[in-house]
């Protein structure tokens, strides 16, 4: 039991099978340094641009809502 334990702990800390990833990190550093007048949570392209959206309107419509809600909430209803 201990030699099969000692077998998955060596295989897992092993680093010769896994696959050696391309460093993209300076790619990515000189795109966000560029001057180009992008803001800087919009330089990473569609991806950036659809999730700025979605929660800015998510932001609006929240508050839109919350602000319903305290205007009902304002006003009880009479009761006859």
């Amino acid at each position: 039991m201990t030699a099969l334990l000692y077998k998955i702990a060596q295989r897992t800390v092993s680093t010769a099978s896994r696959r050696q990833f391309e460093n993209k990190v300076p790619e990515k550093q000189k795109l966000f340094q560029e001057d180009n007048g992008i803001p800087v949570h919009l330089k990473g392209g569609v991806a950036d641009a659809l999730l700025y959206r979605a929660t800015m309107m998510l932001t609006v419509g929240g508050t839109a809502y919350a602000m319903y809600q305290l205007a009902v909430a304002s006003f009880p209803k009479k009761q006859d």
